[in-house]
């Protein structure tokens, strides 16, 4: 096994404990479940955990550490996750709520989970500081290592994020009936997005 189970058992909880500290990917699937339904909830999910074992790959076959050290790329992929939310904020208040729109939502909720992820450097950063704690060189197959936590903290965030999604989803979709607080939602949506993006474009390197 390319990881000690002691050692496993050890990370899960600390793993466990951060997805379930409120942070943007919580907010992102909660958005979604508000606005288009627990499926986009759990594809929204499914994509952020996706975008989180990318980033693990990543982190394992050492670019992350490039990227770290290079504060152009940082900021590039920053500004990126910056202009990508502000363009699914304009996407939510201008888009309509009907079940065509609904039906279509899950498979890009999946597609734009991945993507806020991906580019969010933090997260990168965050994967560097954390799973290299857990991370045994002298085992070798690091990358697997990396991967075999990464799966860990992916699969615990899919849970938590798509239960918080999920649950937004109930409130979400009583409220729908009623026209203008569905327009209402699509601006919570869309003010969430927002916010997202101005936390991520004042965020620092750490």
């Amino acid at each position: 096994m390319p990881v000690d189970p002691v050692v496993l058992l050890a990370f899960v909880p600390a793993a466990l404990a951060l997805n379930l500290t409120p942070g943007a990917d919580m907010m992102f699937c909660l958005g979604q479940g508000l606005r288009h339904g627990p499926r986009a909830a759990w594809a929204a999910s499914a994509g952020i955990s996706a975008g989180a074992m990318a980033q693990c790959a990543v982190a394992g076959l050492g670019l992350g550490a490039v990227m770290a050290a290079l504060p152009w790329a940082f900021d590039l992929i920053r500004w990126i996750g910056v202009g990508y939310l502000l363009w699914l904020a304009w996407q939510a208040l201008r888009a309509p709520r009907n079940a065509a729109e609904a039906a279509r939502a899950a498979p890009r909720a999946f597609r734009d989970g991945f993507l806020v992820n991906v580019t969010n450097p933090k997260v990168i950063l965050f994967v560097l500081a954390f799973i290299p704690q857990f991370v045994d060189p002298e085992q070798g197959r690091v990358l697997l290592q990396f991967l075999v936590f990464g799966f860990a903290l992916a699969l615990g965030g899919l849970a938590v994020n798509g239960l918080v999604g999920a649950f937004a989803s109930g409130a979400g979709q009583r409220a729908a009936r009623s026209p203008g607080i569905a327009r209402a939602l699509n601006c919570l949506s869309a003010g969430i997005f927002g916010l997202l993006a101005v936390r991520l474009a004042v965020l620092e390197r750490s």
